[in-house]
């Protein structure tokens, strides 16, 4: 069994990348689609009692937003895969401003979750971790070493 936790501001591509490499194998949590943090646990409820693989695709930006499942996913033996997407402020702003309707966020919240993200770490509880960042039409992934304690440089924290 297969969770796997995004973290990421706005408009680094989560959703995005979730359609492109996980629409097919994984069932999404995301609190656009759900709503409420109620709706969002009785769904992951379901998940877990279908033993189904999941993706949680929301900003997980602060370890303490990440340990709301990990502890939970661990319990029902999943594997806890991370994905760090790494984009700069002014990539997500710009991003973020071409989107419409709904998809589009203030750009307050933007700045918000970029102050609070903090990178994984495996002393979370994760199993596996991957950095992802945006390549033309596509992704750059790059899997961090445990052994290493490999983190890859975020872009620029300022910027």
């Amino acid at each position: 069994m297969e969770a796997i936790l995004f973290i990421g501001m706005q408009a680094s591509g989560k959703s995005t990348f979730y359609k492109k490499h996980f629409f097919n194998s994984h069932v999404r949590i995301s609190m656009d689609l759900l709503k409420t943090r109620n709706r969002e646990r009785q769904f992951l409820q379901v998940c877990l009692k279908t033993t189904a693989k999941l993706v949680i695709d929301n900003t997980n930006p602060r370890k303490e937003d990440r340990q709301q499942y990990i502890p939970l996913l661990k319990e029902r033996r999943y594997q806890v895969i991370g994905y760090y997407f790494q984009t700069s402020l002014p990539e997500a702003l710009a991003r973020n401003s071409a989107r419409e309707g709904k998809d589009k966020v203030k750009d307050v919240a933007l700045y918000d979750v970029r102050k609070k993200l903090e990178p994984p770490a495996f002393s979370e509880g994760f199993d596996r971790l991957f950095s992802v960042r945006i390549q033309g039409d596509g992704f750059e992934i790059t899997e961090w070493r445990k052994e290493e304690g490999h983190v890859p440089e975020p872009p620029d924290r300022l910027g």
